[in-house]
């Protein structure tokens, strides 16, 4: 009879991290704040806080909200704060910037609250594939969170991966 196939990756210490798994369910959206300038540009503070209160902000409510201007205006700096004013009671987190902005602003909030003692001097492979679009912002501030803590690091699947670090 043949040799008994043996599992070796199944019977290591490593730990397969996944970030896919800590990624948030919830709607991600755009807000363009030229809506509220005249003919996209000017900004009238009179008329400019007038639409922010007929605004209807509750049709955001628990979304992730990347805040932005998607025309060459010079907006006051207090224009995106106001706006914020008004959506914070309905969005779950608003950042000022692009979705790609967004997303990495959640991913570094939930890195930065990791619990790392599962992951002290173990060998960490960071899973590569996933169905979500992981920023490599997200990937690269993990390694920095990591690295401190781990035994070695590993990128990719355990069948196929790159070495990163190792203690």
């Amino acid at each position: 009879m043949a040799d008994e196939i043996v599992n070796r990756v199944a019977q290591s210490a490593l730990i397969t991290f996944d970030l896919e798994e800590l990624y948030p369910a919830g709607i991600r959206r755009q807000l363009d704040i030229s809506q509220w300038l005249e003919n996209g540009i000017v900004l009238r503070e009179k008329e400019f806080r007038s639409a922010l209160k007929q605004f209807d902000f509750s049709s955001y409510k628990d979304n992730y909200v990347a805040l932005h201007c998607s025309t060459d205006a010079l907006l006051p700096a207090w224009a995106a704060l106001l706006v914020t004013t008004h959506l914070y009671p309905f969005a779950k987190k608003i950042v000022m910037g692009s979705l790609l902005d967004l997303e990495n602003e959640i991913y570094f909030e939930i890195i930065s609250n990791l619990d790392l003692q599962p992951f002290e001097n173990k060998p960490i492979i960071i899973k590569g594939c996933s169905e979500k679009t992981i920023p490599e912002a997200a990937f690269v501030r993990l390694i920095q969170t990591l690295q401190p803590t781990v035994k070695s690091l590993f990128y990719g699947e355990a069948c196929s991966s790159v070495p990163l670090y190792k203690k």
